[in-house]
């Protein structure tokens, strides 16, 4: 039976893994700190934020009196989630680096340094999350696989940004925050000496951006490719983008001239062309279906699947979002979802969380969102110079056919 008395804590400098560190000497761990250091590039104003984070971490160890270790995978990082990102831009995707972050780097590479080179029992973080082993692994199980549960706060709730961790590392990692209200941990913090943390702004979207304008950023790392703007309802070229990279499903797409607001549909790699909607709430913008490539489960298959059986659950593919509920397939490729009610903007590259009551069950990586029947209708409808689409037995039968099947004739 493991003993967890020596705690590494995960410090970003920031309120929640501050009043993480805090809660563990309170509880009578001995407790040290780390602050990985993932990114080391200056903006264009010559502003590091990991700088400044780490300074803020250095006074939050002063004022706890614990150890502070520094470890650097800027290397890692850059090959196993920046790269990967920038590749995934390159071809029409829409990534997500923060979970890429969680499962490549700090539950990967951290957890085995903290584990193995530092020798601790356990490493903490401040995720907004639970476990069935215990905020403090009190109720660690050896022959269990550990469960992966929502925290108490549903609107700061992060096991979406923990579906792809590894079973290994969750089951020696404490989140000290999963019982509190963000609130609540403010509080804490303001009552023990820690304004400085309480009253720090939060980082929000991709750290490496920081305040800056994506497509500003993306253009340091991906040469602009010029195509045509397509509406989608009249096959008529209405603007030109500067690469498919720069926007995501969804976005407004913003071009001069133009009265009516436009959204980014579709993207077609291959033409190098963008597809718009008139409209926020065009048709086009919405799917009940999609693939996924294959799944990673938090302890095992659902036991549905096992069976060959559907899936009944909920789901999400953005943090902020509500879950909904759907209907879950599995194939050889990966997993069939039906959603009960049609989604705005699902976008292959983002991840598909999956929950079933409280708990995180997994993810898997949107791959495909194809055209319904109605999507295919409309468009022939809309588009005399597109053929009318023939459907496979297969296809009459799904009702689904994919966008590879239709040329948009100028």
């Amino acid at each position: 039976m493991l003993q967890f008395r020596r705690v590494i804590v995960a410090i970003s400098g920031g309120v929640d893994s501050a009043v993480a560190a805090l809660l563990l000497k309170l509880k009578g761990f001995s407790v040290e700190a780390i602050f990985m250091k993932n990114w080391d590039i200056v903006d264009e104003k010559g502003y590091c934020s990991s700088e400044v984070d780490y300074g803020d971490a250095v006074d939050l160890c002063k004022l706890l009196n614990i150890k502070l270790h520094e470890v650097n995978f800027v290397k890692q990082y850059w090959n196993e989630v920046f790269c990967d990102l920038v590749k995934d831009y390159s071809e029409g995707l829409t990534p997500n680096p923060d979970i890429l972050c969680n499962r490549n780097i700090k539950f990967n590479y951290l957890y085995d340094y903290v584990i193995h080179n530092l020798k601790a029992d356990a490493i903490a973080t401040g995720h907004y999350a639970c476990t069935s082993f215990g905020s403090y692994l009190d109720k660690y199980n050896s022959n269990e696989a550990v469960r992966l549960l929502k925290a108490k706060d549903s609107k700061k709730d992060q096991v979406f940004f923990l579906s792809q961790v590894n079973q290994e590392a969750l089951r020696r990692t404490m989140f000290p925050l999963g019982a509190y209200l963000k609130s609540e941990v403010k509080s804490i913090a303001r009552q023990n000496g820690l304004e400085k943390f309480a009253n720090k702004k939060e980082s929000m979207g991709i750290c490496f951006i920081g305040s800056r304008d994506f497509q500003d950023f993306i253009r340091e790392y991906m040469e602009n490719e010029p195509g045509d703007f397509i509406d989608v309802d009249d096959g008529k070229v209405v603007g030109q983008h500067e690469g498919i990279h720069q926007w995501t499903l969804g976005q407004r797409a913003r071009i001069s001239g133009l009265i009516e607001a436009y959204f980014i549909s579709r993207k077609n790699v291959k033409e190098n062309t963008i597809l718009l909607a008139r409209g926020t709430n065009h048709p086009f913008l919405y799917s009940s279906l999609f693939f996924t490539s294959k799944p990673h489960w938090i302890t095992a298959k659902p036991k549905e699947l096992q069976d060959e059986d559907i899936l009944e659950c909920d789901f999400k593919f953005q943090h902020s979002q509500d879950w909904v509920p759907c209907i879950v397939f599995e194939c050889t490729q990966g997993l069939i979802v039906q959603l009960k009610n049609p989604k705005r903007a699902l976008t292959p590259g983002q991840y598909a969380v999956f929950c079933k009551g409280n708990e995180c069950l997994g993810s898997a990586r949107i791959t495909r969102t194809p055209l319904t029947k109605f999507s295919l209708d409309y468009l022939n409808m809309k588009l005399n110079k597109v053929p009318v689409q023939v459907y496979t037995e297969k296809e009459k039968k799904d009702h689904v056919c994919t966008l590879d099947n239709i040329k948009l004739i100028q």
